[in-house]
């Protein structure tokens, strides 16, 4: 699957859905090392664990003293840092916790790695593509981001976010620290655990069950399939061009309004489920569609999965877990 070989490759929030994924792709061929406190836990649903290239380590971002020694014990030359807290309901309860960990998390990984920077390959950060506030119609990544105003706690995720991605770019100029920024947009696909639209309305779908979408359902997202969002990280492991850049990692053509989406992975699904709208307790993303074109010009990158496609792959795996 990859060109990626012989490499020793600690993932923070490795666990998660986009870690689970990647940990597949880059297991046969690598040393894969696991960093996760297991609160979204993807893996779990896969025999990973069990390969022999794969070690867990449940441990927290939070915890420097223990990072620092994992870091000399494994000596990775790959650094995928993933661990954060997301999910617009999760963000919203706990802001404060949003930002420690999205931020002092990002700093205690940086810090843990700054002395082994001589051997690094690649230091990943996931950020997100929040950063562009409630409106970003084809965003590049050159485009001014939003901080958005103080006092509405969805805000702390993508500020929290854009504070790490400064870090870790500071990081690379001062320190050398072979440093990409990734921001994925709207992931989806099999194995996805936690909050998300297509996450939320598959399970629902292939039960028969009530679908609820928050507010009249005109929000505007781009949906990216996971093997395109891996392919994305994959590259900028490879591609020497990637170091000291951000990337959009998203589909433009994966572009529809939160109610097309619902009649969609019902018809897909055929499904008896019902659509209602329900009132929305929160500040939301009114269109959201990203530019790939540096992605595409920078690294190849050119997602291939249309959203039927994704959808029909997706609502496969979930009828299967259900009837398992």
């Amino acid at each position: 699957m990859s060109m990626i070989q012989n490499n020793r490759i600690f993932m923070t929030g490795g666990a998660g859905f986009i870690g689970t994924k990647l940990c597949r792709g880059l297991a046969d061929n690598n040393k894969i090392f696991i960093y996760d406190k297991l609160l979204r836990n993807s893996i779990k649903q896969t025999n990973l664990l069990e390969h022999e290239n794969v070690k867990l380590i449940e441990g927290d971002v939070f915890n420097l003293p223990y990072l620092q020694q994992i870091i000399i014990e494994i000596k990775p030359n790959i650094i995928i840092h993933m661990a954060a807290v997301a999910g617009i309901d999760t963000v919203i309860k706990s802001p404060s916790t949003t930002m420690k960990v999205n931020m002092i998390g990002t700093y205690h990984v940086l810090e843990a790695v700054k002395p082994h920077v001589s051997g690094l390959k690649r230091f990943i950060n996931f950020s997100t593509s929040e950063v562009f506030g409630d409106y970003a119609y084809k965003a590049e990544e050159f485009r001014s981001t939003n901080l958005a105003p103080v006092g509405e706690a969805r805000w702390t995720y993508s500020v929290s976010k854009l504070a790490a991605e400064h870090l870790v770019h500071s990081y690379y100029k001062e320190f050398g620290l072979p440093a990409v920024n990734l921001r994925p947009f709207n992931i989806y696909g099999p194995g996805q655990v936690g909050e998300g639209a297509i996450h939320g309305f598959v399970n629902k779908a292939v039960s028969n069950q009530e679908i609820q979408i928050h507010g009249d359902g005109d929000q505007i997202r781009s949906w990216c399939y996971i093997d395109d969002m891996v392919q994305g990280v994959l590259l900028c492991l490879e591609k020497k061009e990637a170091v000291g850049n951000v990337f959009n990692i998203g589909n433009p053509r994966g572009t529809t309004t939160i109610n097309d989406l619902a009649e969609k992975i019902v018809r897909l699904a055929d499904s008896k489920s019902r659509i209602v709208h329900i009132p929305k307790t929160y500040v939301d993303i009114e269109l959201r569609m990203p530019s790939i074109e540096k992605a595409k010009e920078l690294l190849g990158y050119m997602p291939k999965i249309d959203l039927n496609e994704g959808l029909k792959r997706t609502i496969a795996w979930y009828r299967n877990q259900v009837t398992v």
